[in-house]
């Protein structure tokens, strides 16, 4: 999540100040993810180095409001329009976990597996109380948990796919036993621009 685009498209609205900002950020997310006042103010910092807000005078004490320039909302509508770069897998640390779990002497990937898929189904049903709490009445907030449920449920169905996958393995015989050093193998995986 790009906080300095979220602040780009709080202040296209008219000029603010950085605790307004923080707020506005925090009430627009369903209060999601929590953002720190220091943030804002360095964000602000390098907006301003770069051109894409300016400062207005001290309206009310020290506080400065400040208002997005033409470079920033063009900065900002290229942001919107522009698809994030999805074209290689992020690193996943669960993903590390089991793929180094499988090869690890004394390690039994299967039960690593289980645990973390027991605390996701956990997690999902902690999000499911607070949807169920009352988040469809606040539209940011519904939106922000259906994302995090449907990102949740995917992992999980990740990790029952991968469990399936090294027990057929295994009963083929095809996973082989840990030896040291693993071979190295440099595969690109993602799309080729």
């Amino acid at each position: 999540m790009s906080v300095r685009h979220a602040l780009l498209a709080l202040l296209s609205e008219g000029p603010k100040y950085g605790l307004q900002l923080r707020e506005e950020f925090e009430a627009r997310t369903g209060e999601v993810w929590p953002l720190n006042v220091g943030q804002v103010y360095t964000t602000l910092q390098r907006l301003e180095r770069d051109g894409l807000v300016e400062s207005g005078g001290a309206d009310e004490g020290p506080q400065k409001a400040f208002q997005i320039t033409g470079s920033g909302a063009a900065e900002l509508a290229d942001w919107l329009r522009t698809p994030p770069d999805l074209s290689s897998p992020p690193r996943d640390e669960l993903v590390m976990k089991v793929l180094v779990a499988i090869r690890l002497p004394g390690a039994d990937v299967h039960d690593v597996i289980q645990e973390h898929r027991r605390y996701l189904v956990q997690l999902m049903q902690e999000w499911t109380r607070i949807k169920e709490g009352g988040a469809e009445g606040d539209l940011s907030l519904a939106l922000a948990v259906d994302a995090e449920l449907f990102r949740l449920d995917s992992v999980v169905r990740w990790l029952d796919a991968a469990d399936a996958r090294l027990k057929r393995a295994a009963a083929g015989g095809h996973v082989q036993p840990a030896r040291a050093p693993l071979p190295k193998q440099r595969r690109h995986i993602g799309v080729q621009g």
